[in-house]
């Protein structure tokens, strides 16, 4: 196991550019803060992975496969935390089976089979049903619609977008002054609901009987239609095929506003990895 948990080079310097220099402690504590949760927890770890902000392991416990997310930032999994058990009642979000917060480690369930929609192609009724599932809890005797509380940990989206204009601009992908502003003013009006906050493709899983499960959320509150984004642009081909693609999934989708998702087009282009057709 020792192999497994040590943090590679590539990883720490990934790390470095997303938390600071400082991160490299916590690279080095890692294969002690794993080894103490899989005792904890009753893990074996079996392979390991990530993202841009944790490091992720696949484990066995019972028989059962199951996945250990840790990250530098205990906010970021508190925050996590918080939006799965909200989501709890819907089946098209991972679940959190366990957390150990001050640590910044979460223990989640496995999906199967499991391949991202990235690599297994969608189309946009699988993604309406996924955004009507994030926008409405399931569950007898649940609110309709999910709402910040005093209790909340979770930031506006407004903060959200802030922080990823800041870091397009730190990864040397400059952000028109136009834009930053368009994206600000969106982030700070319209309907507030749970945002995932990072839903794209790649974050998103084949699930039971085909339906798709959302992984790795950024959550906040603001402007649902913010997840939208993405799904929208790829296949786009001329800014009419946008238009088109954003009424098709509105019609889909109750309360989803095509006026205010065709402005987040625009004014996240420059954050995206498909730029707004002319």
């Amino acid at each position: 196991m020792e192999e497994l948990v040590r943090v590679p080079s590539e990883v720490r310097e990934r790390f470095a550019v997303r938390f600071g220099a400082g991160v490299a402690g916590w690279c080095d504590e890692l294969p002690s803060l794993v080894r103490e949760l899989a005792g904890q927890w009753g893990l074996e770890v079996v392979a390991a992975g990530g993202g841009g902000t944790s490091r992720v392991f696949r484990c066995v416990r019972g028989g059962e496969v199951v996945w250990l997310k840790l990250t530098p930032e205990p906010p970021i999994a508190r925050e996590e935390a918080e939006a799965l058990r909200r989501w709890a009642a819907v089946p098209s979000v991972v679940a959190l089976l366990a957390a150990d917060l001050p640590a910044g480690a979460l223990l989640l369930a496995d999906v199967r089979p499991g391949t991202t929609l990235r690599r297994l192609g969608w189309n946009l009724p699988e993604v309406a049903a996924l955004l009507r599932d994030l926008r409405t809890p399931a569950g007898p005797g649940a609110d309709p619609v999910l709402r910040p509380g005093a209790d909340s940990v979770l930031r506006p989206l407004a903060d959200r977008v802030a922080f990823l204009l800041d870091l397009a601009e730190r990864r040397g992908r400059p952000v028109p002054a136009a834009q930053r502003a368009a994206a600000l003013e969106l982030a700070s009006g319209g309907p507030v609901g749970l945002v995932h906050g990072d839903l794209h493709p790649s974050n998103v899983l084949a699930g039971p009987d085909g339906r798709p499960v959302a992984i790795d959320p950024r959550p906040c509150w603001g402007d649902p239609d913010f997840d939208a984004v993405d799904w929208v642009l790829e296949g786009a081909a001329d800014l009419a095929g946008l238009e088109r693609r954003i009424a098709a999934l509105a019609a889909l989708v109750p309360g989803l506003s095509p006026d205010r998702l065709l402005a987040w087009c625009r004014a996240l282009s420059a954050l995206t990895a498909n730029p707004l057709p002319a």
